[in-house]
């Protein structure tokens, strides 16, 4: 899978938790993400290197993987499914800076 920077167009080719379909599981915005929960934590500290946003390991739907397909985030709001739980709601919010 590729990961791009816009600022710069540099490409990096990625996996997490050796998945391939890296938009599937992961959740991304200019304020921090959530990746598959069993990405290493080395994983997690480059790409949050590379991309210069926090980044923490979670799961939405009750326990979902599956982070890009369950959720929809960006810079003032985050949708998720309904068996969302309060832990992962939380960690949402505290990752992507939804509260005020």
């Amino acid at each position: 899978a590729v990961v791009s920077t816009q600022s710069t167009g540099e490409v990096f080719r990625q996996t997490l938790a050796s998945q391939v379909l890296v938009g599937s599981y992961c959740s991304l915005t200019n304020q921090g993400g959530i990746v598959h929960p069993k990405t290493p934590i080395e994983d997690q500290d480059e790409l949050s290197s590379l991309l210069q946003i926090p980044l923490v390991a979670g799961t939405v739907n009750r326990g979902s993987d599956n982070v890009g397909a369950g959720m929809v985030v960006n810079d003032w709001i985050a949708f998720c499914g309904q068996d969302t739980t309060a832990t992962e709601i939380s960690l949402i919010e505290s990752i992507f800076k939804l509260t005020d």
